[in-house]
């Protein structure tokens, strides 16, 4: 998509009835995400009571990631790769290890983990929730947008690999799930 595109596309978007104004550096975000992402087959952006923007992943055709505005505050800053202390609790957690027989719930963007639809809330799942494919599990925060992620297999939530308003790495671990469970 060349720059005039993406700048139709932001201009013709902000047209859509109930849709929120959309900046073209938000438009650029989500060109730039298909272009680095393979295994996303496309973005739909719809207005109507509420911006929402639905990715779909290659092969499959099943929405992965259903965003909406929630209600939470100003997005927070990210800190640069790296920039955790080391031996902290986040590194031990980041850590790959082997886990017999769990499934892992990745996430699809770099953004902010949000475990509850707002604050203080009870949280979407906590280790020991059984869940399903198509529920929703976390919100990942990424350019003002709140992505609601859903979970793709059933089973148990085992353990929840992030903290409340961490930010996140696209394919970082966010939650293991035993589907024997």
């Amino acid at each position: 998509m060349t720059p005039q595109e993406m700048k139709q596309l932001a201009e013709l978007l902000q047209n859509v009835p109930g849709m929120k104004a959309i900046e073209l550096q938000d438009v650029q975000g989500l060109a730039q995400l298909l272009r680095d992402a393979p295994e996303i087959g496309s973005i739909e952006v719809k207005g109507l009571f509420g911006t929402k923007v639905v990715i779909t992943r290659t092969g499959n055709g099943i929405p992965t990631v259903v965003a909406a505005p929630a209600a939470y505050g100003a997005p927070m800053a990210h800190p640069p790769a790296g920039a955790h202390a080391p031996g902290g609790e986040a590194d031990a957690r980041e850590a790959p290890r082997a886990a017999a027989g769990l499934k892992e719930i990745k996430s699809p963007m770099v953004g902010t983990f949000y475990k509850s639809p707002e604050p203080g809330a009870d949280p979407y799942v906590k280790a020991g929730t059984r869940v399903s494919p198509g529920q929703t599990v976390c919100i990942i925060e990424a350019m003002k947008i709140m992505n609601e992620i859903e979970a793709e297999i059933a089973g148990v939530v085992r353990e929840i690999m992030v903290d409340d308003a961490q930010p996140v790495e696209f394919g970082q671990v966010l939650f293991r799930v035993d589907p024997n469970g």
